[in-house]
């Protein structure tokens, strides 16, 4: 992993934060600065920056996290209501921390389109 990335620091456990979930694959957290009631992050733990610098096995790493995005969304008792899951690709698109993650976010209504 790269020694200076964030995302890869707490996946260490060099840098503290609320894991909700963790498997071989990834890791979900509390956002330290929550945009709804519900807003995890969803991290795969090989590092890439983003979706274009995915390689052809990340593809079934990214539909496992989905899948347990949606099976954390069901816990939390959103699955009903509804849910939203986002990914920001480059700075212009809102991405600040350059290892790709996902935001789950639920328990407020959602306008479209987005931000």
């Amino acid at each position: 992993m790269e020694q200076q990335c964030l995302f890869c620091k707490i996946i260490d456990g060099d840098i503290p934060a609320t894991k909700v979930y963790e498997d071989e694959f990834m890791v979900a957290i509390e956002d330290i600065a929550p945009k709804a009631p519900l807003h995890l992050l969803l991290i795969p733990k090989r590092h890439f920056s983003n979706c274009l610098d995915m390689a052809e096995g990340d593809a079934s790493r990214v539909g496992h996290l989905f899948r347990i995005a949606g099976e954390l969304a069901r816990q939390k008792g959103f699955d009903e209501r509804g849910f939203r899951i986002v990914q920001n690709n480059g700075e212009g698109a809102g991405q600040s921390v350059f290892h790709i993650h996902f935001h789950l976010l639920a328990g407020r209504d959602f306008t479209w389109p987005p931000g």
